[in-house]
Formats: structure tokens, sequence, C-alpha cells
């Protein structure tokens, strides 16, 4: 759409042209014309049309610059690597953002408009010269720095560096039903995370981020090299790409946290993150996405204890995406594969039965030693305001060679694997309509407090208001042996009794979003744990109310 300035020039522009052809014709009457004088008037005409299409002309080219330098001045590269390390994007073109006025262009431009101030006088282009004015400077500024609508930046003028510092913290309260041997209520900070992203040149992006609690422990460091877009490496510490909740990020996270199926994850006790490298991309214009990587498979930066890498393949297909479908567009399935080995030497134990905020833990670990294989499936279908996800998991961790499990036992005896099996079902709704997006911050329309989100000019109002729901089910099986050489030749002398373990238990969430802004998100949720079987401390079957209140602060 051009702009209200240009369009004035042009209106003032027809107006000075015509002007004199109108006094022409009113000096005499409409009889007394001759042939010369219309053929002088259609010559006349036809200049004035001719100019009328070279400042058109220029215009166009105006509002191309003028974008171009926009895009440049806002900063409008953004990162979103497919580990997800922070909040997701306002979604703009890096490439666009990142390349500056040419020079040439506006050369050439200012040649054109010297050339129509011959034919129709300065004063006609004075508005079209004032913008070219503006846009040299814009293109000779440097270094550029200020905001991009969701972070501050710094950058080299011909947009090859940037600098942006980024940041998350989540406060929150949690009242419990203190009886049962539940947690007492408290106050807690949650995460508080501070860093900076960035890119240097088009192809690579780089992030290093800080967790600041207790003491600081890198979160994320890595370097996303994207030559193609159908083929990028990313290396350093960052999420393994087992999960779709997990891909989430922390801050789009739409619950107090991930669900419970979230403890059979790879790395769960390293906040699913490894060191490590990863291929991923886009094919068939995005409707299949890709992700394989080879990590240490001990968390953070921890080294490996076997000689075997933890290696992770996940794919996710978007049918629909490219059709005339648009209910069907956002839907997406896929999966995933986890493979390593554990090391009973290393002590390493099996999964955590720990219910995700803290009310008891259902289920009791093991020492494990040999193969470690993990599957895993999910969905998502967003529609508007409207998002539903899913996920089922599954988990298997061998007991081999692992020694006696009773007082005084000898020799090295394998046990059944023990295995982990869950699932989730969740659902969010807009109440004030913004859509869902599925790995990013909705675009709050009318916020509460500060500026409006990227992309939006809403008036101030009530924020964005979601009502979500969630059921997530886990269960846990370690089959108990006995084993007597009196019967089975291949046993100890000792004789072996290990007490087989199933317990399982579930979830309900229920809560409201309140979103602010685009970067302030108050949660209120009311969890129901419902505890199945005695648990590991001793607890009888019992169900477990917690509410919980979060704020979270991001920029």
């Amino acid at each position: 759409m051009c702009s209200p300035k240009l369009w004035c020039v042009l209106l003032a522009f027809s107006c000075i042209a015509a002007a004199p052809l109108a006094l022409a014709q009113s000096a005499r009457p409409a009889d007394e014309s001759t042939p010369s004088d219309s053929t002088a008037k259609g010559a006349a005409e036809n200049e004035v049309q001719q100019l009328r299409r070279e400042v058109t002309e220029l215009q166009a080219q105006i509002r191309y610059l003028a974008q171009a330098s926009s895009r440049k001045e806002a900063g409008e590269a953004h990162l979103l690597p497919a580990s997800d390390v922070v909040a997701s994007t306002a979604g703009t073109d890096a490439d666009s953002a990142s390349t500056p006025v040419s020079r040439a262009d506006l050369d050439a431009l200012q040649k054109q408009i010297d050339a129509l101030k011959s034919k129709a006088g300065s004063a006609d282009v004075a508005a079209l010269q004032k913008q070219v004015d503006a846009l040299q400077k814009k293109s000779s500024e440097a270094p550029t720095a200020g905001w991009n609508g969701e972070h501050f930046f710094l950058r080299s003028t011909d947009g090859n560096f940037t600098l942006m510092p980024v940041g998350y913290m989540d406060g929150q309260y949690n009242i419990y039903n203190n009886t049962y041997g539940a947690p007492p209520d408290s106050f807690s900070i949650t995460r508080a995370r501070f860093g900076f992203q960035g890119n240097y040149g088009k192809q690579l992006d780089y992030a290093l981020i800080i967790e600041t609690i207790a003491s600081p422990t890198v979160r994320d460091a890595y370097i996303d090299f994207k030559p193609w877009k159908a083929f990028s490496i990313l290396g350093g510490v960052f999420k393994v790409p087992f999960s779709m909740e997990v891909g989430t990020a922390d801050t789009n996270v739409e619950f107090y946290n991930r669900s419970i199926v979230s403890n059979l994850y790879p790395d769960a006790g390293g906040a699913f993150r490894a060191p490590g490298i990863e291929a991923h991309g886009e094919l068939a214009q995005g409707t299949v996405e890709y992700w394989a990587g080879v990590f240490n498979g001990q968390g953070l930066i921890a080294s490996g204890t076997t000689n075997e890498p933890e290696v992770v393949g996940r794919l996710r297909v978007s049918p629909f995406k490219t059709t005339n479908i648009s209910w069907l567009k956002t839907l997406g399935v896929g999966g995933s594969y986890e493979h390593s080995r554990s090391r009973g030497l290393s002590n390493e134990l099996s999964y955590s039965g720990a219910v995700n905020d803290g009310t008891f833990t259902f289920f009791p670990q093991f020492r494990i030693n040999g193969n470690v294989d993990r599957y895993n499936a999910f969905l998502s279908w967003l529609s508007g305001p409207l998002g539903i996800r899913a996920e089922y998991a599954h988990l298997q961790q061998d007991r081999s060679n692992v020694g006696s499990l009773t007082t005084g036992g000898i020799g090295f005896n394998s046990l059944p694997s023990v295995t982990g099996e869950g699932f989730y079902v969740s659902a969010i709704y807009f109440l004030t309509g913004e859509n869902d997006p599925l790995n990013a911050v909705p675009r709050v329309r009318h916020p509460v407090i500060g500026p409006a989100s990227p992309g939006e000019s809403g008036a101030p109002g009530w924020g964005a208001w979601a009502l979500k729901f969630r059921y997530a089910r886990l269960q846990g099986d370690a089959p108990g042996l006995t084993c007597n050489a009196a019967t089975i030749p291949a046993c100890p002398i000792t004789p072996v009794i290990s007490p087989g373990f199933f317990d399982h238990t579930d979830q309900f969430n229920f809560g409201v979003n309140w979103y602010l802004n685009y970067w302030v998100l108050v949660k209120s949720e009311v969890n129901l744990d419902r505890l199945k079987e005695p648990s590991v401390q001793g607890i009888l079957p019992h169900n477990y109310y917690v509410f919980l209140e979060t704020l979270q602060f991001r920029f």
C-alpha cells in the first residue's frame, strides 16, 4: 500500500502539471479550437501521463527500499533452531532482514529523480527527495542497535553479525494438601536463565544460555550451521530431539511443567539436554521435518560412560500443510527413536518415578546395565484458538549382569528389563480469540501492560485468556526374579530373590493462562495426582490436590 506522503506528492504533481492545460482551455471557447491546438493539448496530456508513470515507478521503488530498510533497522533476524533454546520467534525473514539498502539502488533512484526535476521542477518531487535522503541516512548508519519487536539487539551495518541478550524467569507458589506425606507449601524460583543468541552471516546461528539458580550452569551452548534449508548441522549442548513435548521451548509450555510422561524421555535429569551433534532440516516444502543426532546421553555437560553414544532420531510430517484443506493444514504426526547403553559400574539407575509437582514418588529406581531403548509417537492439531496435542512414550532399560540384590549375595545375575510406558492428551482454548501456535507464544491482541505483540497493533485491554486441560498416565514395571542353583544350574550358589514392582499413576491438570502481554504470563493450575499403589515412601494409595501459581517473564 502506498505511503500517504507519496500519494500527496502524486496528487499535487498531477494538479500542477494539469493546471496550465486547464487555463489554456478556458482562455478560448470550445468552438474556436484548431487542429494545432488539439495536437498541443494531446502532447501535453501525454507528457503528464508519462510523468505520472515515472512518479508511480519511483513510489514503488521507494516503498521497496523503505521496507528493506525498516526490516534491517528492526533487526528482524531471529533464531529458531530445532533444539528450541528460547522462546520462538515472530516469524520474520532473516535473509531479508540482514540485507541493507543497496548503494547502487539509491544512486539509480537519485538519477531518476534528478531527471524528473528537469521536467517538472524541484517543487514537484521534493517529498520524494526527502524520502530518498532518509533512506541514504539509514543505509550509512552504523552500528545498528535497538528493539526488534521481541528482543533487544546489536548488529553490524552489513547485517552479518547480530547479538541479542535473552532471558526468562519463572517464579511460582505451590499449595499442597499437606496430609499423606505431601511437601509443605512453598515459593520457589524454578527458572532464571540468561544469555545471548545471534547470528554470524546468514548461515551460522549461535547461543549461550546460563542457568543462574544455585550455581551458574551452562544450559545451552551451541552453533547451528545452516547451508541449506533441507540440511543443517547443530553442535554443542542443547535439547536432545526425542519428543514433541521436549521440542517445545521452556517459555512456550502452556502448563506448569511438561507432563509426567517426560520422566521417560532421554536425559530427563539434565533438563533433556546433552552434549552432541545433530542434523536437521525441512523437506517437501516443509511438510517433512527431521532431526537425527548422537549425544553423550548423560545430561548437560557430563561425559559419556560407554563407548556407544546415544543415538536419537525424530520425524514430523504435516501431510496437509500445502493443501487447501484449511482445517487440516496444521495437523502434524510423527515419532522418535532413541538407543543408548547404560553402565552399572557407573552406578547408573533407571528412570525417576517422582511426579513432576513433587507430591510423591510412585516407582523406585533400580541399577541398570546394558541396552536402553525408547520409542515415541506424537500428534498435534491446531485450529485457530483451539490446540490439541497427544504423545506416547515407551522406555526399556536392561539389567544385564547387575549382580545379586540380596544381602551378601554373589555373582552377576541378569534381571528382567525395567520398562516405563505413558501417554498424555492436552487441549487449550483461547477465550479471547488468539491463535494457538505450535511452538510459540501467542500474539496477544490487547495487552494489559507494555507494548503490543510483534505484528499486532491492538489497543490495550484485558490480555489473552486461555483454558487448558491435560490428562497423563504413567506406569512402571520391574519384573522380579527367583534364582536357585538347585533348580537352575546357571544361578549362583546363593539363592537370588528379586521382588517385582508394577506401579502406575495418573494426573489431571486444569487451569487458566493469563497473558498480560507477549512477554509476561500468569499460569493458574490445579493438579489432581492419583497414587494407585503404595509409593516409594510407603504412602498408601490416595488422591492429592495441588494448586500452582506461576509468573513467567521473558525478554
